[in-house]
């Protein structure tokens, strides 16, 4: 693929340096990105400041823009597509759902208004005006989904965003503000590339009004912590460990497969996937042979060939380390069911894993692994479930697998996290919200309280003549 620039100002700007983004289904470098300097990110931020009163007082403009945007994204749909299978590795059929959902977002914000709310028998409104410019600063395994994730509400709030992607895959972000550049005002949309120092350069700069992150928990505390000496907002959405509980009542062979689904999608690599599987001791083996059934069969392989199930794990560091959990589970006593090793050639690949025989402190139960190896654990009555479930500082999401929907609808309010599927896991419709308890975030994404997470409440209360 060719070399990228960013987008500042609405206009094209070379970097002076670039770092090489790898191809993680061969290890080989796709293309040079840029390597925003302190004094082009002074450019962007002033850019932002500047258009924002404007793109503020147009309503119609932002609306209009965003849908302009989303058919300018659908029409690329097939090379941005590429891009992500390129840069993150998972398979086309997953990129192009991806990208497809990016333009679904930007169209639901669009057409999602805020209004003044009236109190005090008409007397007071309560407005909601825009934080001003933002920093986004986004992750690696939806490089296009995450960003417009924060695009679309901040920019239909009425404000600028500045937008770092991560340097693992930062193409189709780029590629982003490449189409943005003919269809926004100039300064609206932003996107500069480079290292973790430029995200911390972002959250101490003194213009933005707002840091919207997506990543690690360690990454978040230290971005909440640059951004508090300017008293800057911050939304973080952070690492899940997210708990699948399963009832005693289920077809076992129907529930492995959505377990599995939920747990191995994009090779493990999503924040709120399956992380760990709680069973009735009674169903325990057959559930755990289900799932190693489906691991043994899936195909893996680069993500751009149409047959394959499981394309490779996006970095060296994230394989590096479901390697080095499922090793130190192994040394614990697991039991590996299906996979427990790398799959060998060029690339990062992992053989699909499952495993029992661990303990609640085992590591890969403990953290969050991110790839596909998922531990499958005996329980002996649901207060046992529950209990374990929670016990951890993560609280992203979790889901309730029985045959009564009932059942686990009453279960749920009982588990610590931010959202809790019944008989599915990582269902959204549109509107919903999305955001984490305890250490797995700040502040939510998603429908109108993701728009109003880029707002500013005002009061203007009005009397007669003074």
């Amino acid at each position: 693929m060719s070399d990228y620039e960013m987008t500042i100002g609405g206009r094209a700007v070379a970097a002076a340096g670039s770092f090489s983004v790898r191809n993680p289904a061969t290890g080989d470098e796709l293309a040079l990105a840029p390597e925003c300097t302190r004094e082009q990110l002074d450019l962007a931020m002033g850019a932002g400041q500047q258009a924002q009163p404007g793109w503020q007082a147009d309503p119609p403009g932002r609306r209009s823009g965003l849908s302009a945007l989303a058919d300018a994204i659908e029409a690329d749909l097939a090379q941005l597509a590429l891009v992500i299978t390129s840069e993150q590795g998972k398979p086309l059929r997953e990129s192009r759902s991806e990208v497809q959902d990016a333009v679904s977002d930007l169209r639901y914000f669009a057409g999602l208004e805020i209004t003044a709310e009236q109190i005090g028998g008409g007397r007071v409104s309560v407005l909601r005006r825009p934080v001003g410019t933002v920093a986004a600063i986004t992750p690696w395994n939806f490089p296009l989904g995450t960003v417009i994730a924060k695009v679309a509400p901040g920019l239909a709030a009425g404000c600028t965003m500045i937008v770092k992607p991560s340097p693992f895959t930062p193409l189709s972000a780029l590629r982003l503000g490449e189409l943005a550049r003919d269809i926004l005002p100039a300064g609206v949309l932003n996107v500069v590339g480079g290292s973790d120092e430029v995200g911390a350069w972002m959250t101490a700069h003194p213009v933005p009004r707002m840091v919207s992150f997506t990543g690690s928990i360690a990454t978040g505390k230290r971005i909440a912590a640059g951004a508090a000496p300017d008293l800057k907002r911050v939304t973080l959405e952070l690492g899940g460990n997210d708990p699948a509980i399963v009832l005693d009542d289920v077809n076992v062979g129907d529930v492995a497969d959505g377990v599995y689904d939920n747990a191995f999608a994009n090779c493990g690599q999503v924040c709120v996937a399956v992380k760990r599987v709680y069973v009735p001791e009674r169903l325990h083996a057959e559930f755990v042979e289900a799932l190693a059934a489906r691991a043994r069969s899936a195909k893996l392989g680069d993500g751009q060939h149409e047959d394959t199930d499981l394309g490779p794990l996006c970095n060296q560091m994230q394989f590096d380390r479901v390697s080095d959990l499922v090793s130190d589970a192994r040394r614990q006593g697991a039991q590996v069911a299906a996979g427990g090793r790398p799959a060998g050639g060029p690339g990062y690949f992992f053989e699909p894993t499952v495993l029992s025989g661990v303990g609640d402190d085992c590591r890969i139960v403990a953290e969050e692994q991110f790839g596909p190896a998922i531990p499958v654990l005996p329980y002996r009555d649901l207060p046992d479930a529950v209990r374990r479930a929670n016990d951890t500082h993560f609280g992203l999401g979790a889901s309730v697998w029985t045959s009564d929907p009932e059942r686990g609808a009453a279960l749920a309010p009982s588990i610590e996290s931010g959202t809790v599927w019944v008989n599915t896991h990582q269902a959204a419709v549109p509107g919903q919200p999305f955001g984490g308890l305890k250490w797995s975030g700040v502040g939510v994404e998603g429908g109108p309280w993701g728009l109003e997470a880029f707002t500013d409440l005002q009061v203007v209360h009005v009397r007669g003549r003074g």
